[in-house]
């Protein structure tokens, strides 16, 4: 799928959800190691981009630092790879999924940073993220307490399933959390990715993470 494709998905979407709707998408890098290829998506307009491993965001970064990409960070961050994710100046760290993490980013950085807290809408015991329950005090209790984490929203992975009733309820139960959070500032609700990414807009994300299915049309 084309990135202009892709648009028009993502453009249907968001009109079967509202036309006041604005959806931001972030390339999910993670498929190809080939530099050339990101370019060739960038020269078709596109302007975020998202990596899984600080050591490949890292390669990506470097190679493609003449441009003026805005990366996210969107995988699972060790606390032994903070310093290196900070050194890479990330435009997003969307993958908050502890306090404990969001302290230890918190003491190290020099500057606040944009992040999202990921939740595990889904409850799956192989995903990472806050339960839903705690999602709301925790959101609260970062905000309050660690100032270079400047928490923009919220960010979760669709339950891993075919049954949409289940992907649709997952996505449901984080916006209504993100709805209950607009009061304190959060603007992102980032949900959605390549299987996943009309249910998700439809449900009321407002940035979708896709890769696989936007990167096959570059290679």
């Amino acid at each position: 799928m084309t990135l202009d494709e892709l648009i028009q998905k993502v453009e249907a979407a968001r009109l079967r959800r509202s036309e006041h709707l604005i959806v931001q998408i972030v390339a999910v890098t993670k498929y190809t190691q080939d530099i050339e290829v990101l370019k060739r998506l960038y020269n078709d307009g596109q302007r975020a981009f998202g990596e899984n491993r600080v050591q490949d965001m890292e390669k990506k970064v470097n190679a493609l630092e003449d441009l003026p990409i805005e990366w996210h960070f969107i995988g699972n961050l060790q606390k032994n790879k903070i310093n290196k994710l900070l050194k890479l100046n990330p435009f997003m760290i969307q993958s908050i999924n502890s306090y404990e993490l969001a302290e230890a980013i918190n003491k190290r950085a020099n500057k606040p940073l944009r992040c999202l807290l990921e939740i595990n809408s889904s409850k799956e015991p192989t995903k990472h993220g806050l339960p839903p329950e705690e999602a709301i005090d925790t959101y609260l209790k970062i905000k309050e307490n660690l100032p270079n984490i400047n928490l923009q929203g919220v960010m979760t992975i669709g339950a891993h399933t075919d049954d949409e009733k289940e992907i649709r309820k997952s996505f449901r139960l984080t916006y209504n959390i993100f709805d209950k959070l607009k009061p304190y500032g959060a603007k992102i609700c980032s949900m959605g990715m390549s299987s996943d990414f009309e249910i998700a807009i439809e449900e009321g994300s407002n940035m979708i993470r896709v890769g696989r299915i936007l990167l096959e049309s570059y290679v």
